[in-house]
């Protein structure tokens, strides 16, 4: 079994570090929530998905697939 910290493989002054120290993204719920339905399956987490979409637009990765193998 192996234990790895993640928080220690990331480094202090990562941008996406950083990004998540300033940005509360909290406020995605509220503005999705008439988007999302209560019932049937759980969906995707919206807030989630605006992290992966910026990871994306930072990084400059243009395929869905490439973001989702590279997230």
């Amino acid at each position: 079994m192996v234990i790895l910290d993640m928080e220690a493989m990331i480094p202090e002054d990562h941008l996406l570090r950083q990004i998540k120290d300033c940005v509360n993204f909290d406020f995605i719920y509220e503005k999705a929530a008439p988007y999302y339905s209560y019932v049937g399956r759980k969906s995707i987490d919206p807030v989630v998905l605006i992290k992966m979409l910026l990871i994306g637009y930072l990084y400059g990765i243009k395929s869905e697939r490439r973001l989702k193998e590279e997230v």
